[in-house]
């Protein structure tokens, strides 16, 4: 079968399509024929090997897992003996961030428990950008943020991957949203519920003296002490990508700052999870939420898709097909 391969750490030339065998699904797992993938910050990271504190778990000097790629869409064509929630010809999805990767070939073994039936109104392409940046979203939002009826969320960096689905999912707890993006990126935001709108081109983000109950941070570079200064009393500032400084200064000084007031600062990890995988399914089949693709590319242009995906300016998910 194809499949892109990743040997050393470095740009997105390094990236090679090449034939590997076939996997073939152990007594727990499912064999699934991949339609669709999509990019997330963990793929750049996997790719690059930065910042340097994933490499403890990618591979201190070279990627541990030889075919890259966390979210598939696609049908199952065989099981395991022990299978008892899938079936072939299911239509599923998932993200195999803690099942070995590998989404960016034409065909996957994973656990039966890493993936969900797929919502019965999205394509492949359209639900292979849910799985990694939806449960992101999702758990920083419900799970750290405890985001409730009533509370006001800042969502730094709205109009990528994972900040458009935390503008919906913030909006469908209840949240009033306030969502910051460049000027090209208002519109789309406001489309997905985002109640207000700052242009950070525009507007004077930093002096603003409105807080916030919860701060999302999925893009940008601003201070660790310009969220403090724009958190409430008990808020809590959520990290989970942008600029290096950010993630070294949430990772280094947040846990200082959470120590000494009532401010929480804290770096996030998604977790992939089946069960966040069928709450999400449930949003979407109630027009609660929706994914937004931004472009797509072929799995022979994976390095054209990475070249694009890095610069930052992507409006919601790209996409990999493997057609």
């Amino acid at each position: 079968m194809k499949a892109i391969i990743s040997e050393k750490y470095g740009m997105p030339e390094t990236l090679k399509l090449g034939e590997v065998d076939k996997p073939i699904p152990k007594h727990n797992e499912v064999l699934v024929k991949v339609y669709a993938s999509s990019i997330n910050f963990g793929n750049l990271a996997l790719l690059t090997g930065k910042p340097l504190p994933v490499r403890f778990v990618f591979g201190l000097r070279k990627p541990k897992y030889r075919i890259p790629g966390g979210d598939i869409a696609g049908v199952v064509e065989a099981i395991g003996k022990d299978v008892t929630q899938i079936q072939i010809g299911d239509q599923v999805y998932g993200d195999l961030a803690n099942n070995g990767w590998g989404a960016f070939a034409e065909y996957v073994a994973v656990d039966e428990k890493t993936v969900a039936l797929m919502p019965s109104n999205l394509s492949f392409t359209e639900i292979a950008g849910v799985p990694m940046a939806g449960t992101t979203a999702l758990q920083a939002i419900r799970n750290i943020g405890k985001v409730r009826t009533g509370q006001e969320i800042l969502i730094h960096g709205a109009s990528g991957g994972v900040g458009t689905f935390a503008v919906q999912i913030a909006k469908a707890l209840g949240a009033e949203v306030t969502a910051v993006v460049s000027t090209r990126n208002v519109d789309l935001v406001k489309s997905l519920g985002a109640d207000h709108v700052i242009d950070y081109k525009k507007d004077d983000f930093v002096n603003d003296t409105k807080t916030f109950d919860t701060i999302f941070g999925v893009n940008g570079s601003q201070s660790i002490f310009t969220y403090k200064k724009k958190l409430k009393e008990n808020g809590v500032f959520i990290h989970v990508g942008g600029a290096n400084n950010q993630f070294y200064q949430t990772m280094l000084l947040g846990p200082l700052l959470s120590l000494f007031g009532k401010k929480k600062f804290i770096t996030f990890l998604q977790r992939p999870n089946q069960q966040d995988l069928v709450f999400i399914n449930g949003l979407i089949e109630e027009g609660k939420v929706k994914p937004i693709m931004d472009r797509s590319y072929s799995l022979n242009d994976v390095p054209e898709a990475f070249q694009y995906f890095e610069k930052g300016h992507s409006q919601g998910k790209v996409i990999i097909t493997m057609e």
